[in-house]
């Protein structure tokens, strides 16, 4: 049976992903110069207090030993591993470089996702891999679904943004408009976020996301993902308004990894639809 190894974009800990038979290699943050490998050693509330303290954290792939670690576990069997996306981490190139450095059956497929989506991915693959499907038949299901994903983000802090160069200079210079509602938009190529729209409020930030969720045609065949650092209230807000937009399309809800608050900051949110 084809092995199923992923990220912890997937926003799986090693501990959930084994569970489900996903072999999770987890990225890692530094904060006041000490190191942390994520749902191990550091939970987002931790981070966020850290933060609070007046830490600066930076994010970092998962190191090429720990995935050929995870590439020679599963040696015997055809492994697929389905990272984040390529440009936004550098999760897709240790991957491929311990690919080369390893001895195994092993495919690195780009999800050009994050989050929700990326779980989505990874939890079909599981499936398709448990009914005996080889990683060509896979990669050829998945692929539909990696070519109709979008995805926002809503950010409290443009800094965090701006330090990990997730988002463009343009967009990072517009997160001083701190009267305005800013949604970023991931690139058509996956690589970087983009100026969506600058909405006078929260509620016509939505609006614009619900618009180009209709635009792209998402339906009752699409999942819709809201993935949040510690901002209940507002989640609460975000699932009633997308739930009237769309109200036969599955909304999941999850809490974002340490990671993804380093680079979208404490209260930030991401809004994500892909295609089942």
């Amino acid at each position: 049976m084809v092995q199923i190894i992923s990220d912890t974009s997937t926003l799986y800990s090693v501990r959930e992903g084994k569970e489900k038979n996903i072999e999770i290699v987890p990225l890692q943050v530094t904060i006041q110069s000490k190191t942390y490998v994520e749902f191990e050693e550091i939970q987002s509330k931790e981070l966020i207090d850290l933060i609070n303290q007046g830490g600066i954290p930076s994010s970092s792939q998962p190191t090429i030993g720990r995935v050929l670690e995870a590439y020679e576990k599963h040696k015997d069997q055809p492994i697929l591993n389905i990272t984040m996306a390529d440009g936004l981490s550098g999760t897709y190139q240790s991957a491929y470089m311990a690919k080369n450095q390893s001895e195994g059956d092993i495919t690195v497929l780009n999800s050009k996702t994050l989050c929700g989506p990326h779980r989505y991915l990874v939890n079909k693959a599981v499936k398709l891999a448990e009914n005996g499907k080889s990683v060509e038949e896979i990669v050829d299901i998945l692929t539909p679904s990696i070519q109709n994903s979008v995805s926002f983000l809503i950010p409290q802090d443009f800094e965090f943004l701006r330090r990990g160069g997730r988002c463009s200079k343009v967009a990072a210079s517009l997160g001083g408009l701190l009267k305005l509602v800013i949604v970023m938009k991931q690139s058509d190529d996956g690589k970087q976020l983009d100026k969506h729209v600058l909405a006078r409020t929260y509620r016509k930030a939505l609006a614009s996301i619900c618009d180009t969720f209709h635009e792209k045609g998402v339906d009752e065949d699409y999942v819709i993902s809201i993935s949040h650092a510690t901002n209940q209230e507002q989640v609460n807000d975000t699932y009633q308004f997308i739930h009237q937009s769309f109200p036969n399309t599955e909304i999941e809800i999850f809490d974002l990894s340490p990671v993804f608050i380093t680079q979208g900051g404490p209260g930030c949110l991401a809004i994500q639809a892909i295609k089942k």
